[in-house]
């Protein structure tokens, strides 16, 4: 099978130098009987750089309306007691090293920063959310003068030590502490780097703490790494997936247990998918520039239309590009209760809208509307 760009960006992966080598579903064969759902594909971009590069991770991100909004300020009034779960997830290594394997990720903001020394050389960087360090210590190799790195987890401690380690610590400033309530040792930076990225991008609301360092600390010509995202959604299909998640609860071992699908499909699945699943042409239904969006916009709502390019059924939404190099982001997968049918050339129309929980803005509601079918889900 011919390899070829992704199908999503048609460009290269996030920070990366090489072209971006994946199956593109757009170049294969459709089977005529599978059922599809949605697939959404976030491309993070850097793109003030003469090349750009890309790393294609995809979410989809939907919710009722007439739930009203949440709070635009919520991650920054969360008092510490209340957001402990989420930074106590964040102490154990286990998350660390799962970050760190994935070369995707890492090798990216490495190579990144090592090939636009010019951008950081003498620079003060700001790293929120550092986790241990890996990325201010990439900064402070790439010709910063000065690093800050921030994370309220335990882990802080293990970075204090890998910094000294690697004898960095005149240049590396650990703070332990939310970026929304403790000070910096300077008035402004230059540049703030975080790979804030959940799954289905926006999950944890972690970018809000970015925004808010950003809005504080950045000076006037600053700049945001990464600055930019694609969130871009496809329809898929998949006969397998809908009968092992959804039919399976029709008949087990002779018993109906129809009801288990009302806890079942408004749980989202962190999985991997199969890239020659997908049937339509993807279409962008958000561009999140870092650089200018605020907390507020990360919420919102957009019609889409998706060209059909296989005649099937509709059963699933998922997001992060299948057919790009695997992520520990892996995709969210959205499970429709029925199967939608749909043909080759057909517009699919639908609305996805995009909201915090108001009662725990790190969790996400997405309600999917698609040919008068609507259904939420709670990430969580």
């Amino acid at each position: 099978m011919k390899s070829m760009p992704c199908m999503f960006c048609n460009r290269k992966s996030f920070f990366d130098l090489k072209p971006h080598n994946c199956t593109c579903a757009g170049g294969l064969t459709k089977p005529s009987s599978v059922l599809i759902y949605m697939c959404v594909c976030v491309c993070v971009c850097v793109c003030c750089l003469h090349c750009p590069r890309l790393l294609a991770q995809g979410l989809v991100l939907n919710t009722d309306t007439s739930r009203g909004p949440s709070r635009s300020g919520a991650i920054a009034e969360l008092r510490e007691d209340e957001d402990e779960a989420y930074f106590s997830s964040y102490g154990h290594y286990s998350i660390h090293e799962e970050m760190l394997k994935d070369k995707v990720r890492t090798e990216s903001y490495r190579d990144f920063m090592y090939r636009n020394m010019d951008i950081f050389k003498g620079k003060v960087v700001l790293d929120v959310g550092c986790g241990t360090g890996i990325l201010s210590m990439f900064a402070a190799k790439a010709g910063a003068r000065k690093v800050i790195a921030v994370d309220q987890s335990e882990i802080i401690y293990q970075a204090m030590d890998i910094v000294r380690s690697n004898k960095l610590e005149d240049t590396i400033t650990l703070i332990k502490g939310r970026i929304e309530e403790i000070g910096l040792p300077v008035e402004k930076v230059d540049i703030i780097i975080s790979e804030w990225m959940g799954y289905f991008l926006l999950f944890e609301s972690m970018l809000d703490s970015v925004l808010y360092a950003r809005d504080r600390y950045l000076a006037e010509d600053g700049l945001v790494y990464p600055d930019r995202c694609n969130i871009s959604l496809a329809a898929v299909g998949d006969t397998q997936k809908h009968s092992d998640r959804i039919a399976f609860w029709d008949a087990v071992y002779d018993f109906k247990m129809t009801c288990m699908k009302k806890a079942v499909i408004p749980e989202p699945v962190v999985e991997m998918l199969k890239p020659e699943t997908v049937i339509s042409e993807p279409v962008v239904i958000r561009t999140i520039d870092c650089g200018s969006v605020t907390v507020s916009e990360l919420e919102f709502t957009e019609d889409f239309s998706l060209k059909i390019t296989a005649s099937t059924f509709c059963t699933v939404m998922f997001s992060t590009a299948p057919d790009c190099t695997k992520t520990h982001w892996k995709q969210t997968v959205f499970l429709l209760e029925s199967p939608i049918p749909v043909k080759t050339g057909e517009e699919l129309p639908g609305q996805i809208t995009v909201h915090k929980n108001r009662k725990d803005p790190r969790a996400l509601l997405i309600t999917l509307d698609i040919a008068g079918r609507k259904q939420t889900y709670s990430l969580q």
